[in-house]
This record gives C-alpha cells, sequence and structure tokens, in this order.
C-alpha cells in the first residue's frame, strides 16, 4: 500500500497525516519529541553508568545498567503507543475497507490518555524524590511546597518513593483501556 508506514519512525508521519483530530496531532508532535527527550536521558543516564562502573566487574554493575535501560523502556512504550495504536487501527481498517474510519472519538481520546500519561510521569517523579540525597558530595533538601499547587506537591510528596511508579503505571493502563474499550 502506498500510504503504508514502515516501522516505528515511519508510524508517526503516517499518524499524523491520516488523523482528523487536531488533539490528536498536537499529540504525535508531543509524543515524538517527548520520546526523544526520554531517549537521549536514558542514553546519557547509561554513559554515565557505564563511566562510573568502568572499572568493575559485572554482577550488580551490569545490573544497573539493564536496569536504566529498562526504565527508559517502560518510559518511552506508553508514550509512543497511543501514536502506534492509531496508526495501525487505520493501517488495518483501511487494508480490510477503503472507507473505514476509527470511531469519531477513538484518537481525542487516546492523546488524551497520552497525554495523561506525561502528566503521571512527570507527577510520579516529584513523588519519587527523597526529602534528602546527596548530590556532588552535599546533602541537599527537596524544596518544601509552595504557591499554587503546593496542594498537590505535599500530596505527591506524602506517596512513598517505592509507590511512585504506580502514578505512570496507571496512566499506561489508562491508554490500554481507552483502545480496548473504542476499538
Amino acid at each position: 500500500m502506498a500510504d503504508d508506514y514502515g516501522g516505528i519512525l515511519g508510524a508517526f508521519p503516517y499518524a499524523f497525516r491520516r488523523s482528523d483530530s487536531r488533539l490528536f496531532r498536537s499529540y504525535v508532535v508531543v509524543a515524538g519529541l517527548a520520546t526523544l527527550l526520554l531517549a537521549l536521558t536514558c542514553v546519557l543516564a547509561i554513559v554515565v553508568v557505564f563511566g562510573q562502573t568502568a572499572g568493575a566487574r559485572g554482577g550488580s554493575f551490569t545490573l544497573s545498567r539493564s536496569f536504566i535501560a529498562l526504565l527508559g523502556l517502560l518510559a518511552v512504550l506508553p508514550v509512543v503507543a497511543p501514536v502506534l495504536l492509531a496508526a495501525r487501527t487505520r493501517r488495518r481498517g483501511l487494508a480490510d475497507d477503503d472507507g473505514f474510519e476509527p470511531p469519531r472519538n477513538y484518537e481525542p481520546l487516546l492523546s488524551v490518555a497520552g497525554y495523561l500519561f506525561l502528566l503521571a510521569l512527570y507527577l510520579g517523579l516529584i513523588a519519587s524524590m527523597p526529602e534528602t540525597f546527596t548530590l556532588d558530595g552535599e546533602t541537599v533538601t527537596r524544596p518544601s511546597p509552595s504557591g499554587l499547587f503546593a496542594p498537590v506537591v505535599a500530596a505527591l510528596y506524602a506517596i512513598p518513593s517505592a509507590a511512585s511508579p504506580l502514578l505512570p503505571a496507571a496512566a499506561a493502563a489508562a491508554i490500554l483501556v481507552v483502545h480496548r474499550w473504542l476499538r
């Protein structure tokens, strides 16, 4: 098919071209930029860990390198999922019937779920911040909540650090729920 895409990189322009929803088109652009930022952050983190563990032999150092790569993958997959799901739905529908259109609210709701995941990822980072931590040999205390969003930040600080991944996990699950419910 001439309007087909070839892999993950081709899915972004394909989904952008085929969608009628401006909200979804905006998500395609934001998701592409967020994916690049997350991938760059993950690559830089892996480079730092390699630099810090260059002289060490296997064991827990190899595990920490793999763990960073896994975290990067777990952050990127839900960001690109709405784009890939919409592109796949359109491609499969068009292959079956030239007049195929996904449900009218499918792509807008996928984009809302994607934006919610990005927000949940940010909120999960805030929730995971320890009360005190060491940075370049200095002990740093996290800032006190202030301003308009002080109650939200205080609530996020109250979440145990170990539970902070539940925020983005729930938002990632919402993407799958929207897809299953509307497809």
